[in-house]
């Protein structure tokens, strides 16, 4: 938020927040530098740091969960480096107070903005792998993830919805869930999608709205879990719990 704080200032809120010290401090300003704020800005970071994310967070748990399989590794890294955890991360190191935003940005909160402070926090994990490469890279994914990756849910829990109630119907041999998008509210920047998850063979109906489709889609199964009978929802349950390792 603050586009005129001083070089030095941001440098040691990384170095406290990440652990890292940067031999290009060049690379830690494009990395908080959004797109609204002009040419430079942190998206080929954010892209490469995607992928250093991806590639440190899957090392780790397969260190830490040893009997995991590839299932239950892949719905654990999905959980870790969702928007929603990444963003999360982001408003405890208080990064919103660092980005350079433009005009536009800040006066609609873009500081707040959830999409916004994620693809950030990856840009920055991208800045310290061009500064100094990957185990640095990997030492600050540790730092910020703290204890999410040793205090992670069963693996069974971490299921989509839209998996979670597609298993439900298929062990009792019922149709599958359609999805239709059922509108489209708000302009292009910023809209709400609705989509209708259908069970024909329950006679269950379920809206879901969401600033994406896919998002919405998930939002409408998990309401729809909610409304199965609970000889259907239960005994599916604990099936999946006698077949997901921890």
């Amino acid at each position: 938020m603050n586009s005129g704080e001083e070089p030095s200032g941001i440098l040691q809120w990384i170095e406290g927040s990440f652990g890292h010290a940067f031999v290009q401090p060049a690379l830690c300003r494009a990395a908080l530098k959004h797109r609204s704020a002009g040419s430079d800005h942190n998206e080929r970071l954010e892209f490469l740091g995607d992928a250093v994310l991806n590639c440190a967070v899957a090392r780790q748990l397969f260190d830490a969960y040893p009997d995991a399989d590839e299932g239950a590794l892949s719905r654990f890294r999905s959980t870790l480096v969702s928007g929603e955890t990444l963003a999360q991360i982001a408003l405890e190191l208080g990064l919103g107070e660092h980005l350079q935003l433009g005009a536009g940005e800040l006066k609609s909160g873009g500081f707040r903005r959830a999409s916004i402070l994620a693809d950030t926090l990856e840009a920055i994990l991208g800045a310290i792998f061009l500064d100094s490469g990957f185990d640095a890279a990997a030492a600050a994914v540790r730092r910020i993830m703290g204890s999410r990756i040793s205090t992670l849910p069963r693996a069974d829990a971490l299921k989509d919805p839209k998996t979670r109630l597609q298993e439900a119907l298929q062990a009792r041999g019922l149709a599958l869930p359609t999805y239709t998008l059922s509108g489209v509210l708000g302009e292009d920047h910023a809209q709400t999608f609705a989509v209708t998850c259908a069970l024909a063979d329950l006679g269950i109906a379920a809206v879901g709205e969401a600033s994406s489709r896919r998002r919405a889609e998930q939002t409408a199964a998990a309401k729809a879990l909610e409304l199965l009978p609970p000889e259907i929802r239960g005994p599916s349950s604990q099936a999946r719990k006698s077949r997901t390792p921890s």
